[in-house]
């Protein structure tokens, strides 16, 4: 009997670390915006935690800095709003896939959850993700709304993740989704050709 119960019990928590993993990974659905003027510049993960050796090289985080810094002073010119997506792990079950799945990941209260320094003061507004979609919250969607925004401008990293899956995202809500190539950071850039083509098959832009 016991047995039992130890095996249910591993199942089920099994079952409870797959459906947080999927949950960590997926981009959410949404009401469909109406047509909203505004445009926004979005920096995904720009933080200390992923601005380092480790995640990238010096050569693609100077390059990712460059192009921050020139969309961000072309966004300040257009009077145009700058949101910076922190994220941050939170919740036993996706801390503990984080750090066994993504090293050096930033967990709630951590030290390396804030903007890296290159990116500081950069942000009107910053929003905390919890998962590799910056909409999951609601708070994105909500800020879009008071700011009238329609139309998205995404940099940051990694391309192959969180940028990709708000990106999905906000496609699936309706906003209009450009990709500033040179800001974003990836680690595999071949993989990430083939997430371009995906989005761009879906309405998204490149620039």
């Amino acid at each position: 009997m016991i047995w039992a119960a130890l095996a249910i019990l591993t199942g089920l928590s099994g079952l409870w670390l797959w459906v947080t993993a999927r949950y960590m990974v997926r981009a959410t659905d949404g009401p469909r915006i109406p047509p909203r003027p505004g445009t926004a510049l979005v920096l995904i993960e720009t933080q200390q935690a992923f601005w380092t050796d480790t995640h990238h090289d010096a050569a693609t985080r100077a390059r990712v800095e460059a192009a921050i810094a020139r969309e961000v002073e072309l966004a300040r010119h257009k009077d145009q709003p700058v949101i910076a997506l922190r994220q941050e792990w939170r919740g036993l079950a996706p801390r503990l896939i984080a750090r066994k799945t993504r090293p050096g990941a930033p967990l709630r209260g951590g030290p390396d959850t804030e903007l890296a320094d290159p990116f500081k003061g950069m942000a009107d507004h910053v929003i905390v993700k919890r998962v590799d979609d910056g909409f999951e919250t609601g708070a994105l969607d909500q800020l879009f709304e008071v700011l009238h925004v329609g139309r998205l401008k995404l940099v940051g990293r990694d391309g192959m993740e969180a940028v990709a899956r708000t990106a999905q995202a906000g496609l699936n809500r309706g906003y209009d989704i450009t990709l500033i190539r040179d800001g974003i950071a990836t680690k595999d850039a071949q993989a990430f050709k083939a997430v371009q083509e995906a989005l761009t098959s879906q309405g998204a832009q490149i620039s």
